[in-house]
């Protein structure tokens, strides 16, 4: 396909060039309507281009096709069968994913680590999970994602299982052997689901670690926003094979997406698809550099230890490591990393991607550069100047790998649709949760709908918010209390 084309982009400025009069949504027809100190923030060009998609960019029966080409040169990019736009994040996608391959009651295999989007979708559908065990680092206390033979050990104790889910990378930036795991689903005639929402560049460097479509994945979730130059809310989910039909899956999505999706992230999808194919191996190849020398350059700095394949990758960890994901622990410091991430956004205007009860980290995409490298480096280093004065003496009590898994007591949905009730958190031992308890970043729950709560997981969750932790999803964000299935 003539992957210089960009058929929303270009149908964008038809509209444009052609004046057309919408009497139509959006109310603000063009901008007109905005109040002008909204526009004075967001720019008259937001307005013009926030466009109807149907009777708008394209006609009444969207004879242009200009949504399907899109996608057709998306799916073309980057080798798979299908690729469908969601404007409303992986969050939407994933969820439409798991529906395709699993009905209610039915059984999935889905890693444990999996993010609180996957969480919501079991919720939704009622899917059983089957979990399977992440890679725990015991020493550093970190999951990775599980390995192949995890999913083989959970497919022959579950043989009816549907399908299996797993998601790499992780926010920590490591992958699991996706090869070894399709192989693992295949040999059963089961799609494997990949959660790639922080792997949307993988296609195109051979440098970064391999992306789901090319190990073989049925259905592969990525985040333009997160990796690439989509706008927040733009992903992109792709087929391939002949496991999930793709009726299924458009349906499943048509069924959980919006019917007013936004022109301005499919533009930008469609212009960020053209950027990587056109020049995505340049500029990787400045990111990767880039990325190279900040990770030496922070590790010169006392007291900081940046996380690199020796670390996370080799046998019970990791497979692969994105090395754009720039993980620092500054547990030698004996500061968390909530506190650090909170002063280096007050004294240095520094926003970071993760920060947990011992490690920050830092995100280089393809827009990083030598400037905002510096501006980081200059940043940690006047951190680590004043780290003595960010100790609490508090520490979070982080329980064992074991003492962090906690008994599947119920189905999600059973859990948080059933009756229950608030009850403090020091007598909530037992008690089967009713919610979901996120830390976040990374988004991956402590606690789920269904599970029996312990007393080690109800420390760990009190003392991290006293840390700094934050939980936005429970109903009490200080954890002083919890949601649970009421008993009668």
């Amino acid at each position: 396909m003539d992957q210089s084309k960009t058929p929303v982009l270009d149908a964008l400025a038809a509209y444009h060039a052609t004046g057309q009069n919408p009497f139509t949504p959006p109310g603000h027809k063009q901008g007109r309507g905005a109040d002008p100190r909204v526009r004075a923030v967001l720019g008259d060009a937001v307005f013009r281009s926030d466009v109807l998609a149907i009777s708008g960019l394209d006609d009444r029966m969207s004879s242009g096709g200009i949504l399907e080409e899109a996608q057709a040169l998306m799916a073309d990019a980057v080798g798979a069968d299908h690729a469908f736009f969601s404007t409303c994040g992986s969050s939407l996608s994933v969820k439409s994913a798991m529906l395709s391959v699993a009905g209610p009651h039915e059984k999935l295999l889905v890693g444990r680590d999996a993010h609180k989007s996957v969480i919501s979708g079991l919720i939704l559908c009622g899917i059983r999970p089957v979990w399977v065990e992440p890679e725990w680092d015991a020493e550093r206390h970190l999951a990775h994602a599980p390995s192949a033979a995890a999913f083989e050990a959970a497919f022959a104790e579950h043989p009816d299982a549907q399908g299996a889910l797993v998601t790499t990378p992780t926010p920590y930036g490591t992958c699991s052997d996706l090869t070894a795991i399709a192989d693992v689903c295949h040999r059963r005639g089961k799609p494997l689901v990949v959660d790639e929402a922080w792997g949307a560049h993988l296609p195109f460097h051979p440098d970064l670690p391999t992306w789901a479509m090319d190990a073989g994945a049925d259905v592969c979730v990525t985040s333009v926003h997160k990796m690439g130059s989509g706008l927040e809310q733009s992903s992109v989910f792709h087929l391939q094979g002949d496991l999930v039909e793709p009726e299924v899956l458009k349906s499943r999505e048509d069924l959980l997406g919006t019917t007013s999706p936004s022109v301005l992230v499919y533009a930008a999808l469609d212009g960020w698809r053209r950027q990587m194919v056109e020049h995505g191996r340049s500029l990787y190849d400045h990111a990767l550099g880039l990325a190279d020398d900040v990770r030496s350059r922070i590790g010169a700095i006392s007291g900081i230890r940046v996380h690199g394949r020796e670390d996370f990758c080799g046998p019970g960890k990791a497979n692969d490591l994105d090395p754009l994901q720039i993980i620092m622990d500054i547990s030698a410091w004996q500061v968390t990393g909530y506190r650090a991430a909170d002063w280096l956004r007050t004294h240095h205007r520094i926003n970071l991607h993760i920060a947990d009860h011992r490690r920050i980290s830092a995100q280089l995409t393809h827009a990083d550069d030598k400037e905002t490298a510096d501006v980081l480096l200059a940043a940690l280093d006047d951190l680590a100047a004043h780290s003595p004065a960010l100790r609490t003496g508090r520490p979070v009590d982080v329980p064992s790998p074991a003492g962090l898994r906690l008994e599947q007591a119920m189905l999600p949905r059973d859990a948080f649709f059933g009756p229950t009730e608030q009850v403090d958190s020091t007598a909530a031992a037992g008690r089967v949760a009713a919610e979901m308890i996120t830390p976040y970043p990374p988004g991956i729950p402590a606690v789920l709908p269904g599970e029996r709560l312990t007393s080690e997981v109800l420390d760990y969750l009190r003392t991290g918010v006293q840390a700094g932790m934050v939980i936005p999803d429970s109903v009490d964000p200080q954890a002083t209390s919890v949601r649970v299935l009421r008993e009668d």
